[in-house]
């Protein structure tokens, strides 16, 4: 599949030089790796791509080639890579000092606690900071159980929690789930996706059925009470699904009313990644319980957290506690300075307006471009489904794999989600531009073109 070169669109300009690659070959790098990492470590493409610098919304590899980075290490890089002002703030703390652990006082995490409590709706206020989104939906659910002295927990099908043994539970993907997980108590609601609902009627109607599913649940598959309801606002790894805006607060009332406590995922939707709020639960007019978050929280240091009220946070106090790597210096530096750069560069308005280029421009492509089916999401938290027949909604798995392979050659780089792998996922760092937004899709008008040719 070579390009063709002949009207090839362009990468806007960009003053950042990598500089030269004196690392090992790619091929050796290709075989050492096969050699010695785990064969569950995967890759997208049929000839693995080496990155090997980073510059905000760009990637370069070995050979200087820069390339759009359009999936930002899986929805991780939010400010940008390599971002100045964060690494010169991870760097500084790095060489005052690097790791206490928790057991001794330390200002910045208390500074990245209360800066995360002034984003918050008031009474979430209290933070226990962890490593990755797995330990963050782990501690809240044990949480949860602790607080209500109930153990079902419902979650949606469709979702991704983590890959924890407990976390790969709560997740509802075979294609994620190993026969070796250990949760117990565990239920999945009808996802309220109205693109792929077994319900039928409007996206309002197909929420208001969904969120009775779980009061269906709670009825027959538990004791009448539960500890928690956990859902992503709008389904990262499930392919950019959301529900209609009245699905979570009929959700949350229902889980209330049995004695749950609402937990929103905000791993991928967080830190105004979704435009118009800086949490994705805020799109829907809802306040949950217990939040948790991770991805864009470092920007690409392993950095995660669960916000929750005083009360419910008490409760993990009955016993000893602990993580090592939570709340390190490091750490707290680098999203303390996130978090700031966030703010101080407006990246919340950035991804609502590039976002909005990017959704006019997808909506504008599906009528041109039969392989389309559905365009959703918010922000710079987009998705597109493939699929080979819009009225049977078969899934274009094969090519939507090929269009990820085209939009690499054309130099961006996409991700790909959804149970059946049909999805492209487009969550960009949060600092691309509109005429990167403009290259993207004139590259997916191109390689749709070709394929449908």
């Amino acid at each position: 599949m070579a390009p063709d070169t002949q009207a090839l669109p362009q990468l806007p300009p960009c003053s950042h030089t990598p500089r030269p690659y004196d690392g090992p070959p790619r091929a050796e790098v290709l075989a050492d790796r096969k050699r010695f990492c785990s064969p569950a470590l995967l890759t997208y493409y049929a000839d693995p791509l080496m990155i090997v610098e980073g510059h905000m919304q760009y990637l370069f590899d070995e050979t200087g080639r820069r390339y759009l980075d359009c999936f930002a290490g899986i929805v991780t890089v939010s400010v940008g890579h390599c971002h100045p002002r964060v690494i010169e703030k991870t760097i500084e703390q790095t060489k005052t000092l690097q790791h206490t652990t928790t057991i001794y006082l330390h200002p910045t995490i208390t500074e990245f606690a209360k800066k995360l409590a002034s984003k918050m709706p008031p009474g979430l206020d209290v933070t226990y900071f962890v490593n990755s989104g797995s330990d963050a939906n782990d501690l809240a659910i044990m949480m949860a159980r602790l607080f209500t002295g109930n153990h079902d927990v419902i979650a949606l099908r469709n979702a991704y929690h983590g890959g924890s043994p407990f976390t790969m539970g709560v997740t509802s993907h075979h294609t994620w789930k190993f026969p070796a997980q250990s949760a117990t108590g565990i239920h999945h609601a009808m996802n309220p996706d109205p693109y792929r609902s077994p319900f039928s009627g409007t996206p309002e109607e197909i929420a208001t059925k969904s969120a009775n599913d779980i009061e269906e649940i709670v009825k027959f598959s538990t004791p009448g009470k539960i500890a928690a309801f956990i859902a992503e606002p709008i389904q990262g790894v499930g392919g950019t699904t959301m529900p209609h805006v009245s699905y979570f607060a009929k959700a949350y009332e229902i889980a209330r009313r049995h004695g749950g406590l609402c937990i929103a995922d905000e791993v991928q939707t967080g830190f105004g990644r979704t435009g118009d709020h800086y949490w994705g639960f805020q799109n829907f007019g809802v306040t949950p319980d217990i939040v948790t978050m991770a991805k864009g929280i470092g920007n690409g240091v392993p950095l995660a957290a669960v916000t929750t009220r005083a009360e419910i946070a008490q409760k993990l106090a009955q016993r000893i506690h602990f993580n090592t790597f939570g709340g390190n210096p490091v750490s707290m530096a680098q999203g303390l300075a996130v978090m700031e750069t966030i703010d101080e560069e407006d990246l919340q308005a950035n991804a609502k307006r590039v976002g909005g280029i990017i959704m006019e421009g997808l909506l504008r492509l599906k009528e041109r471009h039969r392989l389309i089916g559905d365009v959703r999401g918010k922000g710079l938290m987009l998705g597109i489904e493939l699929v080979r027949d819009r009225a049977t909604k078969e899934p274009a798995s094969k090519e939507t794999m090929e269009l990820v392979e085209r939009a690499r050659e054309h130099g961006v780089l996409l991700g790909k989600g959804g149970l059946n792998g049909n999805v492209i996922r487009l969550k960009p760092p949060m600092c691309i531009t509109g005429e990167d937004a403009k290259f993207l899709l004139d590259v997916l008008d191109k390689s749709l073109t070709t394929m449908e040719a």
